[in-house]
């Protein structure tokens, strides 16, 4: 019989996951990372919910106590990265260094087992010719979660299996019910586990970062307003500024060092080409050329055209066929080929003028 460890964070999607491979003749270990204390669909009430479930498919269930490893890299990473003045995506950073390959490596040294499971929506084929295997988008255009799983590794994509990858999100709502899972009308998660468990991400920054107050000013360096720390803005951030204006005021621009927000009008946060580091080649080998590509630059966001110039240190340039609203270091960049993530990286922010 075929072993496999299904990761179980305690909603409906991993639980379906462990649910449809159970029904299919594995031989399934439940496995749940202990991230941080409090609620939130990843804590302590999702570690109840995973043990549930595993008790109701009679299957074993493990717990890994993870949380030194997601206050190094995801927290500490998290408040850095916003006290820097740019905008982190944790997600990916969480798939990479705190869930999958942790994952992977339990389940190969303590457990005998080389191969994973989990709930996210993507697709993993093999390409015969170059040997590498190749992280694809979801059936489910809706749910597709390739965009946070840029990063990972041919080693890890090698051991993963993501059951709910052809299969659309209503789909495993119905698997979940006719299995009877306790987790089948579970809410869905809307928002990051540290959002769930401290109520916003403004709240969160403040247990970490002090308030200071500072300009909020134009391009020109004039003054419009106040702000009370730079950490509670983003780029494109258009809400919340607290400017009487006659046109809407965009953030285009944080300056922690001189405690100033910069706004401006929509054209200012335009942006024709960025830097992209820490990348990662998932499906492909890194070329040694401009390749075409389509990139998404947040989660939400629209594939757009763009020509891919590799640089040297991992690193490669963005050139968009359009201007690009909103380019926030921080985030992820992820090009893609169609559906095949091809990869991605880190957003830079801009160097200095």
């Amino acid at each position: 019989m075929n072993k496999i460890v299904v990761g179980l964070s305690g909603g409906v999607d991993s639980s379906t996951a462990a649910a449809i491979l159970h029904n299919q003749g594995y031989d399934v270990v439940g496995l749940t990372l202990w991230l941080m204390k409090g609620k939130g669909q990843c804590c302590s009430e999702g570690m109840v919910d995973a043990a549930y479930i595993c008790e109701q498919l009679g299957i074993p269930h493990h717990i890994v106590d993870m949380r030194e490893v997601f206050q190094t890299h995801i927290i500490d990473y998290l408040v850095s990265g916003y006290s820097d003045g740019i905008t982190p995506l944790p997600c990916s950073q969480c798939n990479k260094t705190v869930k999958f390959s942790p994952m992977l490596q339990y389940a190969r040294e303590k457990l005998g087992v080389d191969k994973i499971a989990t709930g996210h929506y993507a697709r993993i084929t093999h390409d015969p010719t170059s040997g590498r295997y190749q992280l694809r988008r979801a059936v489910d255009r809706n749910k597709d979660q390739s965009y946070f799983l840029y990063d990972l590794t041919q080693d890890v994509l090698a051991g993963v299996v993501f059951p709910l990858g052809e299969k659309l999100k209503a789909e495993t709502r119905q698997i979940a019910s006719e299995y009877n899972l306790k987790t089948a009308d579970k809410p869905e998660s809307q928002d990051l586990c540290l959002i769930e468990s401290h109520g916003s991400m403004r709240e969160f920054l403040d247990r970490y970062i002090a308030p200071k107050k500072g300009e909020i000013i134009d391009a020109t360096g004039k003054v419009l307003g106040q702000h009370d720390g730079v950490h509670h803005y983003t780029i494109g951030q258009r809400k919340g500024l607290g400017i009487a204006a006659a046109e809407p005021l965009y953030v285009i621009g944080l300056d922690p060092v001189m405690n100033r927000v910069i706004v401006g009008d929509r054209t200012t946060a335009n942006q024709i080409e960025c830097t992209v580091g820490r990348v990662n080649w998932v499906s492909i080998s890194e070329p040694n050329a401009p390749i075409r590509a389509q990139v998404q630059v947040r989660y939400r966001s629209t594939a757009v055209d763009v020509t891919v110039v590799p640089l040297a240190n991992s690193r490669v340039k963005l050139v968009f066929d359009e201007p690009q609203f909103s380019i926030t270091p921080g985030q992820a960049a992820v090009w893609y080929d169609g559906d095949v993530v091809l990869g991605g990286g880190i957003i830079e922010k801009p160097a200095p003028n």
